[in-house]
């Protein structure tokens, strides 16, 4: 199966350190945040990976090539050009993945998944299964009984974005995304059918479309995960590996 990790972001939560270098090379434990998802992916059994480029993409190139695409086949999704999203990255790697089923990690997300029984949750009808978490934050995707997304909310401010008018979020369950997912080739179909540009979230496509296409939440009965996205956030970052060990 192939993946696609997203490592083009520019990585401002994590100034000054990518001031220099980008938010994939930043080193945790000892290692890169990329080496660290790319061994995951590779020890799941993933023989194929595209990584998405931007900031500092010769840096990762070469990180990269220098250790010999770690003994599986690595392509390079280049947007030098143009940061695209989430959504304008998917879009943009199409040439790589369009062949089936493909994993999207988040270069930054470190976490106790076992990769291999997420994989195991696919639906099969589903355009999209999305790894979520029971956690503490401001917005929530919203599922109903049987898993199925319906729209997001911030708790915060109240705000409610959903295809389905007047939704009740109080009436639906509110998981957090947790950076992980499993992406039917389907969706360059969809890209193409309903407009989509080069540039967007993956999170507002499924937002937008999440009522004509299903997309579903798989949540894990024990996922610890680190979002590696501030400095502040290194130590810990650390410590989590340890414990993972």
């Amino acid at each position: 199966m192939k993946a696609l990790i997203f490592a083009a972001g520019l990585g401002t939560r994590l100034k000054p350190l990518t001031d220099t270098i980008p938010k994939a090379l930043v080193p945790v434990a000892g290692e890169p945040l990329l080496s660290h998802v790319i061994n995951k992916l590779k020890s799941a059994g993933f023989d194929e990976v595209v990584i998405n480029t931007h900031h500092f993409a010769d840096s990762v190139i070469e990180y990269v090539r220098s250790n010999s695409d770690f003994g599986i086949k690595i392509h390079i999704s280049d947007e030098r050009d143009m940061l695209r999203e989430t959504g304008g990255g998917i879009k943009r790697a199409r040439r790589f993945l369009e062949d089936g089923p493909f994993l999207v990690h988040n270069v930054d997300i470190l976490s106790n998944l076992d990769i291999n029984w997420f994989v195991s949750q696919a639906r099969p009808d589903a355009l999209s299964n999305i790894l979520v978490s029971d956690r503490v934050t401001q917005r929530y995707l919203l599922f109903d009984d049987d898993m199925r997304m319906v729209g997001w909310t911030n708790v915060r401010t109240g705000e409610v974005k959903s295809p389905y008018p007047g939704l009740d979020p109080s009436r639906f369950r509110k998981l957090a995304f947790s950076g992980v997912h499993l992406i039917s080739d389907r969706i360059f179909t969809i890209f193409d059918e309903d407009g989509w540009g080069e540039r967007f979230p993956i999170m507002d496509f499924y937002i937008q479309e999440c009522a004509s296409h299903p997309i579903y939440g798989v949540l894990p009965e024990r996922l610890e995960m680190i979002d590696v996205g501030k400095v502040e956030s290194l130590k810990e970052a650390e410590s989590f590996l340890k414990k993972l060990k």
